[in-house]
């Protein structure tokens, strides 16, 4: 979703103005029970500029791991020091169909590893990532640590200094209604917290190794969890 310049302006116009409408004193109930994400406007913004900024981040870096790792510790999702593991997914193998099979660039019988993950920092969930992978352009090291830990894949190929591929990237949940940037109808304000649904980015990308030989095809959805954090707040001046 990119936005004009008239939407740039747009947003901190109204911004300003939903600020000092929203500004009240605080009670004793506020500071002990804060909201995450009130369902304001002000608020919806704001939640989909942090959408915007995670997906922007996550495709101008080729390793999803090493994002959510700062991600998780900028915004202190878990204890400080958290990195990010891979909960092994059982039970669902998905052979590598035709598709895959061509973004890789091997063959019907060649051998492809299917590895389904949910990816945590510390007790939250941030992401479920499925990966097709050439275990023959890996090292020996690397197959053995795919099959055997919870390290994440990014994690364990790191050596490789791969680079990514985008091939596409869907916001799947948006906190303002579609053109509300050409509109004047906004939704009012609400008692209670948005409510996003349990996922919110799809990405799917392609993994190469230096020499641009593909070794990993990904299909990403990032999960609610990215956003447990209260939402950015307006001290009066």
């Amino acid at each position: 979703m990119a936005f004009s310049f008239s939407t740039l302006i747009r947003i901190i116009t109204f911004t300003v103005i939903t600020a000092i409408v929203s500004v009240q004193p605080s009670t004793a109930d506020d500071l002990s029970a804060p909201q995450q994400w009130p369902r304001t406007p002000l608020s919806r913004v704001e939640a989909l500029a942090v959408l915007q900024t995670l997906n922007a981040n996550l495709l101008s870096n080729a390793s999803a791991t090493l994002t959510l790792d700062r991600w998780c510790a900028a915004h202190k999702l878990a204890p400080p020091g958290s990195k990010i593991v891979a909960k092994r997914v059982q039970g669902h193998d998905k052979p590598a169909n035709v598709h895959i099979r061509e973004l890789l660039h091997v063959g019907p019988n060649e051998p492809i590893v299917y590895r389904h993950v949910r990816l945590a920092c510390g007790d939250r969930i941030l992401s479920e990532a499925e990966n097709w992978y050439v275990p023959a352009r890996l090292t020996a090291e690397m197959n053995e640590a795919l099959n055997t830990t919870d390290i994440s894949f990014g994690r364990a190929v790191r050596s490789l200094n791969f680079t990514r591929t985008n091939l596409t990237a869907k916001l799947l949940w948006s906190p303002l209604p579609e053109g509300w940037d050409m509109s004047a109808e906004l939704p009012l304000p609400s008692l209670g917290s948005l409510t996003p649904p349990p996922f919110l980015l799809e990405h799917h990308a392609v993994l190469k190794l230096q020499d641009g030989t593909p070794f990993a095809a990904l299909v990403e959805s990032y999960r609610k969890d990215v956003l447990e954090f209260p939402a950015p707040q307006l001290l009066p001046q």
